[in-house]
């Protein structure tokens, strides 16, 4: 079968792989039918988890809609036919971590990721024609017919991450709030906030085609990258800062953007991916203005992930519109490409295999 494989920064290629096997009865085998690109895997691209990946062994990719063609014999959930998709993180669903609903802290799978290299339990990725999922039965599930394959494929992470971000910013009607990043998670998270109706919504993000997506959604938005981003965004709270700030990019920058604009006794609930080892924090000034800080980028999806086909299900948020741009598996690395270079106003893409 095809499988991208990582090679280094700014280097995944489509090869040719073993097909995968049954080797545990709690595994499943997927035939993959569409996944994508997540923002968490351009720090992959770009060489910044480099320590972790094996250069020409190590998979990538995990989100996911496909199909199931073979089970294992413990597996009580799933038969062949069924179509799934499946949380990023691998979890037992039984260890004192998932029956706590930290299941991206599983015991049992040591905190393993799909597509994530050798220090995330060495799993195959959703960018192959074909997977195995172990303890499939703990954080898989069935998608029915009535979702297509894109809405599908943003259940594995994108989605159920926008909720867990609201959840913690937790924004009231009539506060005032802000969003830093307008990607695809950002921008779903953008979608859950305004329906919490916010009294005004300002989205941060240096690249204007973005900024427009989040301007027609209902945002006020600013170039993150401005010299006067700070200044500008308190002007709009008449200087005392945003009740609520979602935090969705995972840089120290953004990270300091998001404190700047916070007002004291204000909430920063941060999603994005942090691969930085240092961030120069002012404890006393976090301390001081009495800020309410939630990181939560190694989100524990699989709890919510229900919660996000509901909302699928019933209409009450849309994601197809996201997806701008389709590519086949073996055109992985133009799709990563394109993608960390934000060319074409591409948003999220679809990869078939």
């Amino acid at each position: 079968m095809k499988a991208a494989i990582y090679h280094g920064a700014g280097d995944i290629r489509t090869e040719t792989v073993d097909d995968p096997e049954i080797s545990a009865p709690h595994e499943i085998i997927v035939r993959v039918r569409g996944t994508s690109i997540c923002g968490s895997d351009l720090h992959i691209y770009r060489g910044a988890l480099d320590g972790i990946m094996r250069p020409g062994h190590s998979r990538t990719g995990h989100e996911l809609v496909g199909e199931v063609v073979e089970t294992g014999s413990g597996v009580a959930r799933f038969r062949p036919g069924d179509r799934i998709t499946m949380a990023y993180s691998c979890s037992c669903g039984a260890c004192p971590m998932c029956e706590l609903e930290q299941t991206a802290h599983c015991e049992t799978t040591n905190k393993a990721v799909y597509g994530f290299g050798d220090a995330f339990g060495d799993l195959n990725g959703t960018h192959a024609e074909l997977m195995c999922i172990p303890h499939a039965d703990a954080h898989a599930m069935k998608v029915p017919q009535t979702v297509d394959d894109r809405a599908a494929v943003t259940l594995s992470c994108n989605l159920p991450t926008a909720i867990i971000a609201n959840n913690l910013a937790d924004i009231r009607a009539g506060e005032i709030a802000a969003l830093v990043g307008c990607g695809p998670t950002g921008l779903m998270c953008l979608d859950l906030a305004l329906a919490r109706r916010p009294e005004r919504l300002a989205a941060f993000d240096p690249c204007i085609e973005r900024r427009n997506r989040a301007e027609r959604k209902g945002a006020v938005v600013l170039d993150a990258g401005a010299d006067r981003a700070v200044e500008q965004g308190l002007d709009l709270t008449g200087g005392r800062g945003y009740d609520k700030v979602i935090e969705v990019v995972g840089s120290p920058d953004s990270l300091n953007l998001a404190l700047s604009l916070t007002r004291p006794g204000g909430t920063i609930s941060a999603v994005g991916v942090f691969t930085s080892d240092t961030f120069n924090l002012n404890l006393a000034d976090v301390f001081l203005r009495d800020i309410s800080l939630h990181m939560n980028g190694f989100a524990n999806v699989q709890p919510v992930m229900s919660a996000a086909l509901e909302l699928l299900e019933r209409g009450e948020i849309a994601v197809d519109d996201l997806f701008t741009h389709e590519f086949e598996l073996t055109e992985i690395d133009r799709a990563f490409s394109m993608f960390n270079d934000k060319r074409d106003d591409v948003c999220k893409v679809l990869v078939r295999p």
